[in-house]
């Protein structure tokens, strides 16, 4: 499957369970939603949100927000139908959580080929274990269903027995380990929930630590956390100049049969016109949100 290039800023879960959230998240500035069948939902709720997820997406009405459908866990008696459900029902992507092995993807293509699952539907992965991090590199490996990972860094702190802190600093190996493994795939990556609602400084913080580490975009537990996600992990327009000073300057020197050129003093190769014109695509696509809005 053809990975697509977009916006994945702001990731905000939606408990599955709760349909005045289904409805009020086809008004919010969420580039993504992550419609919750698992922790967000009671073991006497999971039927009914699975029936009320499903019927809500085939509603439609969610714009240009990308969605997600987080299942139970493989080993649970939800796993085989909410993917049966979650497979035809319009979402863009599944998303399996505490996945430790290549085997929960190999289950789970194979059942949603046998619900009869779109081409385009892809996988998303929730990486929040210790185990889920050691074995990332093989779980991720050819997998042409899979585009996303999400941290969960919640889950791999208790696990890890790290007590919560500002700077995280127990969890950035892990982080940054597994920021690797999906640079080294081609795929994009969430960083992890900031669970402290109100904490806007610390939001802030957490946004600008994920970002300086690699992540594309945050996940987010409250709509009130969408702006400054947004914000952070967007493209401001002057790094868009940028990026397109670096795309003419690389193709006049190409023009003049040369490989290599420099834009204010810093030299510039086919790898920075590569990450320039990435950078390119996200900032016209978020323009073009923000102009259907």
């Amino acid at each position: 499957m053809q990975k697509v290039t977009r916006p994945r800023r702001s990731v905000l879960y939606m408990p599955g369970s709760n349909e005045r959230a289904l409805e009020k998240a086809r008004e919010l500035p969420a580039d993504c939603l992550i419609l919750d069948l698992e922790d967000e939902v009671s073991p006497e709720a999971k039927d009914f949100a699975r029936t009320q997820v499903a019927a809500a997406l085939r509603a439609g009405h969610y714009g240009h927000r990308e969605i997600a459908v987080r299942v139970n866990a493989i080993d649970s008696p939800w796993f085989a139908e909410d993917i049966a459900a979650a497979a035809t029902c319009g979402a863009d992507a599944l998303l399996l959580p505490k996945v430790e092995s290549p085997k929960t993807l190999k289950e789970s293509v194979r059942l949603m080929s046998k619900a009869g699952a779109p081409a385009d539907m892809a996988i998303w992965i929730m990486t929040e274990t210790p185990r889920g991090v050691l074995e990332l590199q093989d779980i991720i490996a050819d997998q042409p269903r899979l585009a996303v990972i999400v941290m969960g860094t919640s889950d791999l702190a208790k696990e890890l027995r790290i007590e919560a802190s500002v700077d995280r600093t127990g969890l950035v190996q892990a982080l940054s380990h597994s920021v690797l493994c999906a640079r080294a795939q081609g795929l994009d990556i969430i960083d992890g929930v900031h669970l402290a609602l109100g904490d806007e400084a610390g939001l802030r913080k957490a946004c600008e630590q994920g970002k300086a580490l690699g992540f594309d975009g945050k996940s987010l537990i409250h709509p009130e956390q969408i702006a400054a996600a947004n914000e952070i992990f967007g493209i401001s327009d002057t790094a868009a100049e940028a990026a397109r000073e670096i795309v003419t300057a690389w193709k006049q020197a190409r023009a003049r049969g040369e490989g290599i050129t420099v834009v204010n003093g810093r030299l510039i190769e086919q790898l920075h016109v590569d990450e320039a014109e990435r950078t390119l695509k996200i900032h016209t696509a978020i323009q073009n949100i923000q102009a259907g809005e």
